[in-house]
């Protein structure tokens, strides 16, 4: 059952009201992040910070320093000098820092997955959901051996569903539009800053997703619906939303929340010790929230710009290197020239993905949108820009297309599609450069594994290291009836040639890659797992059929078969440092 709410209290002191969500961890440092229900100071293993108040709601994000290398160590959050974690009746082991180091440099599991709607304590909307991939997982992990948990969690986007309200929820918004005489807000979508607050405790609250969180260092983006269904498909889009008299209010509380729930912990200590913006918070006295209004508008006007707010950022994970791409709110839209990302953003991601290939085995890119669709989809998408971008009729019938079949994806910005798959041939064909390139994803409620044969720049061979698209959608959500056959028909080889040829003729230029199913579709919640060891890495997804049990539902081998100069390489690899 949800906790929509919970709080632990000590005497009759009630201090925690969220968290303790452990963020970024290196060799030596955590992050750590926690609400609590008043002004206080937050101590963790030594190490405290001061909350931040953003309208009457009081967040921390503790630095804790001094851990050593490759140590597992179990921790404790104190509260004005109160502990307030563990729980006191908790059924879950300890939580638990572990660092990375020269020991684990090579050894990595990582699980992903994206699309996790909330327990709705609704008999019948939660049978229609299903048991949750992410909450079964947690309850079998909390019986297993620490050396068999995750050394990350990747969350990939839609964390939460502002615009698809639980029953309770709506009822509740809907109670306080009509008490507060707020006629110009929708009585069914969030829109201030407290109503996402209530969102992410309601989310987050859940007493598996809580440890969970608690003790696995978490990777976090959003997709539309952490803002809205549909946010920045097009320049018609965001002009007719901006039009609605809620939706500034809508936007600068749903950008602001994320910062302060999500994207603050995707930073290391040394990048929040830079960051300007993290400077202002901190020094701001009182309410934050004039700040952060700033902040969201800068976010969502001054997108590709030195004045806008990077939302993309990378981990660095021993020899595999994750970087995640914000793929939403990086769009350029009213340029002329449709982009899922902008110059600015895309040199941050080049320079990212290309420093030290020596260094690294495995390329992780995560982007909450597919880069690689079940191929008539791509085409059917890549053939719908083309469309909408027409004048007269042709041009506004592709953009009613494009929103009634989200046709918003990397396909459907083909100029981006092609640079972003220049950049991983660049990656892939480097001589001593990763074994594997993956692309980590979600949204689009199916999952699957698809080998990508990309060719090489300036020739006709393959590259030398394996690609693949993996997707890992949804955690927890339903799968409606008509997306099974339509993603089906979406991988067979026939209709993909003759997609292929008809977005030819339709002006689409030849894609210098290609792709094949390895393992899919597969529909129901799920959650995915990467498992790296030297330069061989596999994915496995499994979906629950218990409250404790989870069931392999596919694998997939994504390093090529070793050959001995593989080997030689693996072996420079382990001895490198």
């Amino acid at each position: 059952m949800a906790q929509v709410s919970p709080r632990l209290a000590y005497g009759e002191v009630v201090t925690l009201l969220l968290g303790p969500a452990l963020r970024h961890v290196s060799d030596t440092t955590a992050l750590i992040w926690v609400q609590t229900e008043h002004a206080s100071t937050v101590e963790i293993l030594g190490c405290s910070a001061p909350t931040f108040e953003v309208q009457g709601h009081h967040f921390a994000l503790v630095t804790v320093t001094g851990l050593t290398p490759d140590t597992t160590t179990e921790y404790e959050v104190k509260v004005d000098g109160r502990q307030v974690w563990p729980l006191p009746d908790s059924r879950f082991p300890a939580s638990i820092i572990r660092t990375r180091g020269p020991e684990s440099k090579h050894r990595l599991r990582a699980i992903f997955g994206s699309c996790r709607y909330p327990k709705t304590d609704d008999d019948k909307v939660d049978s229609k959901l299903g048991l949750d991939a992410l909450d079964s997982y947690a309850d079998r992990m909390a019986c297993q051996p620490v050396g068999d948990w995750p050394d990350a969690l990747i969350l990939l986007g839609d964390q939460l569903y502002a615009d698809e309200l639980t029953p309770e929820t709506r009822r509740r918004v809907a109670g306080r539009r009509t008490r507060n005489k707020q006629a110009q807000r929708p009585p069914d979508e969030v829109v201030s800053f407290a109503e996402y607050e209530r969102l992410y405790r309601h989310s987050w609250g859940d007493p598996e997703i809580r440890w969970l969180m608690s003790t696995v260092p978490t990777a976090m983006i959003f997709d539309d619906h952490d803002i809205r269904d549909d946010w920045n498909t097009s320049e018609s889009w965001r002009t007719e939303v901006n039009a609605k008299p809620w939706w500034r209010d809508r936007i600068q509380a749903g950008l602001a929340s994320y910062w302060v729930y999500q994207h603050l912990g995707n930073l290391s200590p040394a990048e929040l010790a830079d960051n300007e913006d993290y400077a202002r918070l901190l020094s701001t006295e009182g309410d934050t929230w004039p700040f952060l209004k700033d902040l969201a508008d800068r976010a969502d006007y001054e997108v590709d710009s030195n004045k806008g707010v990077r939302f993309s950022y990378r981990w660095d994970l021993g020899r595999s290197r994750l970087i995640m791409v914000d793929s939403r709110n990086g769009r350029i839209l009213d340029s002329g020239q449709r982009m899922m990302i902008g110059d600015r953003e895309f040199e941050w991601l080049e320079d990212n993905a290309t420093e030290r290939l020596e260094e690294i085995d495995h390329l992780l890119l995560a982007s909450s949108l597919p880069w690689l669709l079940p191929p008539v989809i791509g085409d059917l998408q890549s053939v719908n820009e083309r469309m909408a971008d027409r004048p007269g009729w042709r041009g506004r019938l592709g953009e009613k297309l494009r929103r009634a079949g989200d046709f918003e994806h990397w396909a459907a910005f083909i100029k981006s599609f092609l640079r972003l798959t220049e950049l991983i041939a660049r990656v892939a064909d480097h001589a001593s450069g990763p074994a594997t390139v993956s692309v980590l994803s979600g949204d689009v409620h199916h999952s699957y594994a698809a080998r990508a044969e990309v060719t090489a720049p300036g020739s006709h061979r393959e590259v030398r290291a394996a690609v693949h698209q993996l997707v890992c959608s949804p955690v927890h959500n339903y799968v409606p009836g008509f997306v099974k056959p339509a993603f089906r028909l979406g991988w067979s080889t026939s209709a993909a040639r003759l997609s292929g040829r008809w977005a030819r003729r339709h002006g689409v230029p030849p894609l210098p890659v290609t792709w094949t199913n390895t393992c899919g579709p597969l529909f129901g919640n799920t959650i995915a797992t990467m498992h790296v060891d030297g330069r061989r890495a596999e994915v496995y997804f499994e979906q629950p059929r218990g409250q404790t049990e989870l069931e392999e539902v596919g694998r997939v081998t994504l390093s090529r078969p070793e050959t001995g100069a593989t080997a030689a390489n693996e072996r420079a690899s382990r001895s490198a440092g």
